[in-house]
């Protein structure tokens, strides 16, 4: 602790010495100077600590500063002018200690925070202490010392002191109880308002007892001032500088219940003294009485409005503790329901309807379903319109399927646009019922902000069964969701276990491919691509085959799909199109053949695929003009930043000399637009355009219509699929460019096709 924090005891024990030891050993007129000196001291230890510690309450030390100069001046006035008097039989020296209760009276009411309890209960307290300093101090001192007395007082002033202590007392009992936390300052007031007391009944004894002051002041005058000497204490210690608030900071219970049974025992007990000791002396009055049991009566009054005020303020505290549980409870239901519901569409979270699926698991039910929807092409909504409309989309499907609902069921959004219907009492046809009204209700167009969407849905449905938990449930729901997505969409699909088993197979095939990736059991396979009009192969397209060692090949449609769900086609087809761009420029150097590579729409979505395709063609020392990438029609048609992205890609290479195929076309949304806008070169006509009977017209027309528009285009046309001479012969007739099927060549390693463009080169096709 540094010397500025030590400034109080230093000040102590100045003050202690200057009181004691130093004061008694003088004269009278020195001693009084030894007084006013404290006093002194006092008053700017006062003002000190108000700089030093900057107490959080300055006026009533203030206050007390002037108390302090009152009684500062008292003896410095009696040591100067003994005999003054300011009015008959009152001397300035009583006067100046006098004027001094008031402002240390006030300085006391300020000193209470009043954190602990209410104002009128501080009142009340003060009161009732009052009433009771004031019994005690007529039964002991002014009855016995003023009443009783034969002859009149030569210094009426003094009558004063005890009741004047009375209110001090009473104003620092109030400190004790108001004040929730009793810091060492308030301590030492506490303790300086004692010493005062006892300083004043000392000097009351003295001066009706007719005892001279001089060389008995130390325990009247030099108490007194010592009290101010103490406040001076109070005010430098470091206590006094503001202390941080203490929330939950209450009166001991304790405090007020000892002090209520002292002050109603105290009235009795001395009220019961003084008739004794009236009665003793042959002097009882019944007009004694008045005051003492008047003012025992006022503490009874006050002890009672005491305890109404106490009541009342439980009251208050309950009521006030009711509505923070009640507003706590609100609380804690508004936060379970944005914990439990979504914030869009105030429907269920997912995590309340596993609540909903464990229960009616739990009762054992055996009938109803559980409906999981998915909205198809939403994220083409959020991509092209922005996600303020598809949220406005959401919730105007939420208000539909709301309208569906029936007693007992629940709707929920697991999580962004997927709707789950819990149908717990559904028999199996109204379940297909409740399914088509569904998809019925999505097909109706929605109006949102000026637009209007045309939206489907795909639903999975999972019966229930009593040992099927909520994951069990959710997750074959989305199993036959999964499912009627891959069925076309705008569907419903029963879960099978079947789903389960599948799901399992491809998810032992994508660790499977993972595997084969980095074990190299992939090969690149080629089909020929020939010139309708002569015959000759002018490309080939890259196929990729799996052949894991000693096992049977895997076919494309078995791991490609599982290769596209987890990603691992982006690897994949970068492995192939650095395969076939190596394999297929020694062709071209010698024959001039090109190569065709198929592009999943996940590697269009790769932010370097176009670096990628250059960085292959500069590897293999392929030309750009031998490369065809092959998409399909939805890469093209889909909007959004993929698309975009999609379409920079395609741009950029073209501009290289990478010609662009439209692969399988008739099968998927056959746009006009997109052929005449859309950055492609060469037209792929799906083989389901093939006929099987020679005689099928339509079918013919509908490859004639192809292909003059591709022509009226400026596209290169080339039909898959091409596998009887019937074929070959109407796709010439029809003004075909190009051919591809089994019919030229299956796909085959890559000695196979070099055994062919060297057969063609020595034999007339």
């Amino acid at each position: 602790m540094n010397g500025d924090r030590r400034w109080w005891f230093w000040w102590l024990l100045v003050a202690v010495l200057l009181v004691g030891p130093v004061a008694s050993a003088l004269s009278t007129t020195g001693e009084l100077a030894v007084y006013g000196l404290v006093g002194v001291g006092a008053v700017a230890a006062v003002l000190t600590g108000l700089r030093v510690n900057r107490p959080a309450r300055p006026a009533a030390w203030i206050l007390l500063a002037v108390a302090a100069g009152f009684g500062t001046a008292a003896p410095l006035t009696w040591a100067i002018a003994p005999d003054a008097t300011m009015l008959p039989g009152i001397s300035w020296y009583d006067a100046f200690f006098l004027a001094s209760y008031p402002a240390l009276a006030a300085g006391l009411a300020l000193l209470a925070d009043r954190s602990g309890t209410s104002r009128w209960a501080g009142i009340t307290e003060t009161g009732i202490v009052l009433c009771t300093g004031t019994v005690l101090a007529w039964v002991l001192l002014y009855d016995p010392y003023v009443i009783d007395r034969d002859t009149p007082l030569g210094n009426p002033a003094v009558v004063a002191y005890p009741f004047l202590d009375a209110l001090t007392t009473g104003l620092a009992i109030r400190l004790l109880v108001v004040q929730a936390r009793l810091s060492r300052p308030h301590l030492i007031v506490l303790g300086a308002i004692a010493l005062m007391a006892t300083s004043d009944v000392r000097y009351f004894l003295q001066v009706t007892g007719g005892e001279s002051l001089e060389g008995a002041m130390t325990l009247s005058v030099g108490a007194f001032i010592g009290a101010y000497a103490l406040i001076g204490v109070a005010a430098l210690h470091p206590g006094a500088a503001p202390a941080e608030p203490e929330p939950d900071a209450t009166v001991g219970t304790w405090r007020l219940l000892i002090l209520h049974v002292v002050l109603v025992l105290l009235g009795p007990i001395a009220t019961a003294y003084a008739v004794e000791r009236d009665r003793s002396a042959d002097d009882f009055q019944p007009e004694d009485l008045f005051v003492p049991l008047t003012l025992t009566a006022a503490v009874a009054v006050l002890l009672v409005v005491r305890m109404a005020l106490a009541t009342r303020l439980a009251e208050k505290q309950a009521t006030t503790l009711g509505q923070a549980l009640a507003e706590q409870a609100s609380l804690q239901e508004s936060m379970r329901h944005q914990a439990l519901h979504d914030t869009l569409t105030g429907l269920p979270h997912r995590r309340l309807l596993e609540e909903q699926l464990t229960l009616v698991a739990e009762s054992g039910e055996r009938r109803g379903a559980l409906l999981l929807l998915d909205l198809d092409g939403f994220k083409d909504v959020n991509d092209r319109l922005g996600h303020t409309v598809g949220d406005e989309l959401l919730v105007s499907v939420a208000d539909r399927l709301r309208r569906l609902l029936g007693p007992g069921e629940t709707l929920a959004r697991p999580g962004g646009d997927e709707f789950a219907m819990l149908l717990p009492a559904a028999g199996a046809a109204e379940v297909k019922a409740r399914a088509d009204a569904v998809l019925t209700a999505l097909r109706r167009p929605v109006e949102v902000t000026g637009h209007t969407l045309h939206v489907t849905g795909s639903i999975g449905i999972r019966r229930l069964e009593p040992r099927a938990g909520a994951d069990e449930l959710l997750s074959d729901a989305d199993l036959a969701l999964y499912a009627a997505k891959a069925a076309g969409k705008d569907r419903h699909e029963l879960f099978d276990p079947r789903l389960r088993r599948e799901q399992a197979e491809r998810i032992r095939t994508v660790e499977r491919l993972r595997v084969a990736l980095e074990a190299d059991e992939f090969t690149v396979h080629y089909q020929p691509i020939v010139a309708l009009r002569s015959g000759a192969s002018v490309g080939f397209e890259a196929l990729v085959r799996w052949t894991p060692p000693g096992q049977d090949p895997i076919g494309p449609d078995k791991f490609i799909p599982a290769a596209e769900d987890s990603g691992l086609i982006v690897g994949l087809g970068e492995w192939v199109l650095r395969r076939a761009c190596a394999e297929a420029a020694v062709w071209h150097r010698r024959y001039g053949t090109t190569i065709a590579v198929n592009v999943s729409p996940r590697q269009l979505a790769e932010p370097y695929f176009a670096d990628r395709v250059r960085r292959a063609l500069a590897d293999s020392d392929l030309p750009a003009h031998a490369l065809t990438v092959e998409i399909t029609e939805g890469v093209l048609v889909r909007s959004g930043a993929h698309a975009e992205l999609a379409l920079t890609h395609l741009a950029e290479l073209r501009a290289d000399g990478v010609r662009v195929a439209i692969d399988d076309f008739g099968t998927g949304y056959s746009s006009l637009a997109y052929l005449r806008d859309l950055p492609i070169d060469i037209l792929k006509i799906d083989k389901s355009f093939m006929p099987d009977d020679p005689g099928d017209a339509q079918q013919a027309a509908l490859v004639r219509a192809v292909v003059d528009l591709a022509r009226s285009l400026n596209l290169t046309t080339v039909a898959e699929g091409v596998e009887t001479a019937h074929h070959a012969e109407l796709l010439r007739t029809l003004g075909c460019d190009r051919g591809q099927g089994w019919l030229f060549g299956r796909p085959g390693p890559p000695t196979a096709v070099s055994i062919r463009l060297a057969a063609e080169t020595t034999v007339t096709v």
